[in-house]
């Protein structure tokens, strides 16, 4: 969580602008036409006015699919219902638990921290105003985290998927690269509290507290 906080420090004091701007210039060859930051509907609605041209902004809309909110959310809960169903019980709360905590520390910095001003040919990409942290790197890789703990086989088609992301999300031009490394940090952040938790045995400990209480 450190580290996150100092990358905060960095994008919201300028000290990250000069990175982000390199991105805009030379790691965005994929990138559409600059756009609005999304609205709450289009956040919560799936494609709803996604842009998908050029090709390879659409590819990435739908390779980073499974980070939008409500397909994100979806996904975590299949693989908490799957880790219920095996006795993981611990897992399955705490994992879940990481996602709503996660993402409202997310809606957090994405309304209070806004960077420096980036440029694309002399336009203002007014999008990566209030773009820190990428939401979908946060949410995808929370995700792979789930679907991984449910479903151990799919650890390297899932590391290869997250990979994918992060690269289509920079060349694509979805976020720029402290956007990711920002929300990758949330997400791991989140997962390591999670599995701490977990493994402690606090809930197991409070649940039985509370049936002998009752």
């Amino acid at each position: 969580m450190a580290a996150f906080g100092a990358l905060a420090a960095l994008v919201a004091s300028g000290a990250a602008t000069q990175l982000d701007q390199w991105a805009a210039d030379h790691a965005m060859p994929l990138a559409g036409a600059s756009s609005s930051p999304p609205t709450a509907l289009e956040s919560i609605v799936p494609l709803l006015h996604a842009p998908f041209h050029p090709i390879g902004v659409g590819v990435a809309v739908i390779v980073t699919l499974p980070g939008q909110v409500v397909f994100s959310l979806l996904l975590v809960a299949v693989a908490g219902w799957r880790l219920w169903t095996r006795g993981q019980v611990e897992a399955a709360v705490c994992l879940t638990a990481a996602w709503f905590v996660a993402v409202a520390v997310e809606l957090v910095f994405r309304h209070t921290l806004t960077r420096q001003p980036l440029y694309r040919h002399g336009v203002h990409l007014i999008g990566f105003d209030s773009s820190w942290p990428s939401g979908h790197a946060l949410r995808c890789t929370l995700v792979a985290a789930a679907l991984a703990t449910a479903w151990p086989r799919l650890r390297v088609p899932l590391a290869i998927w997250l990979a994918a992301v992060v690269v289509l999300l920079v060349v694509g031009g979805l976020h720029t690269p402290t956007d990711v490394v920002g929300g990758l940090l949330l997400a791991t952040s989140a997962v390591a509290v999670a599995i701490a938790v977990e493994r402690s045995g606090r809930l197991r400990r409070r649940a039985g507290l509370w049936l002998r209480r009752s």
